[in-house]
């Protein structure tokens, strides 16, 4: 059981209230979060917790949560959340498109890069500064290099950029320079990452593992909100089947199924749910088709010398087609682009 307090509560009124739920019997856990202040609360007690909203008066609400992703739930929250970052609102009716090579591969192609996303109608700028790769001896990214080309490019197209943090060391690195910190398939339960990203203030794009159940994807994000952090994006960007010709199998159902369970947008990455550049089209239609609040899409000037995954990347001209022809989709499930 979640017990809500109001906003803008004080060190003292928490305090008066954790006093009282136990004075009530219960076991209290927290409070946690700095935005709103969470008790969770358990154990037996023949208080009516009604009473407990009628007698504490900085409560909020009560919430008796169905699913162990509490703070994800519909249960905590019916209203979806919004949020802004920069001028960009994620999770209204604008899809938003994050688009941009796989890696930051150099100042003068990454620039070019950013500059004809933005051309084309991309929202924020992706790129990968630190890269997890199956083998070791691939390309790892420029790391703080890749940062500095991306905050060029910010300053450059006034997009904001979403980059992927690698484990807990880089946190504090990757956090000064990015707006949205990008939480990869592989370490969608690395829990002590998940918890520091959570007391961060900075928005958290967290992708699907690669071989997550829906409910294993949702209380990942559990973690990021349980520290504080309210501002996370759910990414769906495939699973591992049994199928072998595209690199993944993208899961278009986990779109409507992660909206109705949570209250948290939902985004979904063709490019790597398929690694076949031929897919991405119709596969991004299929995401905003079925209800998904923006795209994760890749773009490269050249996909065949690119360093990171080019054989799924749009050459740009390729991706301004693909956002025409997105606009129509949008405006036939009533949304805009």
């Amino acid at each position: 059981m979640l017990v809500v307090m109001n906003p803008g509560v004080t060190d003292n009124e928490i305090n008066e209230v954790e006093k009282q739920l136990k004075g009530f019997g219960f076991s209290v856990h927290g409070p946690k979060g700095n935005n709103r202040r969470i008790f969770r609360i358990s154990g037996e007690s023949d208080v009516d917790t009604t009473i407990i909203e009628k007698t504490i008066p900085y409560v909020e609400k009560i919430v008796f949560p169905h699913y162990p992703f509490e703070l994800a739930s519909r249960d905590y929250q019916e209203e979806k959340t919004v949020f802004k970052v920069g001028d960009v609102e994620i999770g209204a009716q604008k899809t938003i498109i994050m688009a941009g090579p796989c890696a930051v591969e150099g100042r003068e192609s990454y620039l070019r890069t950013a500059k004809a996303v933005k051309e084309a109608g991309a929202h924020i700028l992706r790129g990968g500064a630190y890269k997890p790769r199956s083998s070791p001896y691939a390309f790892q990214g420029l790391e703080e290099e890749g940062l500095k080309i991306m905050a060029e490019a910010r300053e450059m197209t006034g997009l904001p950029i979403i980059t992927e943090v690698l484990d807990q060391y880089s946190v504090e690195i990757v956090a000064e320079y990015a707006d949205i910190l990008q939480v990869g398939t592989r370490n969608m339960q690395n829990f002590r990452l998940l918890k520091e990203l959570g007391q961060l203030r900075k928005p958290v794009l967290l992708k699907r593992g690669m071989s997550a159940t829906i409910e294993e994807w949702l209380m990942a994000a559990e973690y990021l909100l349980s520290e504080g952090n309210n501002k996370v994006i759910l990414c769906e960007r495939g699973i591992r089947t049994f199928e072998t010709y595209t690199r993944n199998t993208l899961d278009i159902s986990a779109v409507p199924v992660a909206k109705e369970l949570s209250h948290l947008p939902v985004f979904v990455d063709p490019s790597h749910g398929t690694g076949l550049w031929r897919c991405v089209p119709p596969m991004s239609m299929a995401a905003i088709a079925a209800g998904a609040d923006g795209l994760l899409i890749e773009v490269h000037p050249s996909p065949k010398e690119a360093l990171c995954d080019g054989p799924q990347s749009l050459m740009p001209d390729k991706f301004a087609q693909l956002v025409n022809s997105l606009k129509k989709v949008a405006e036939t499930v009533g949304r805009t682009l």
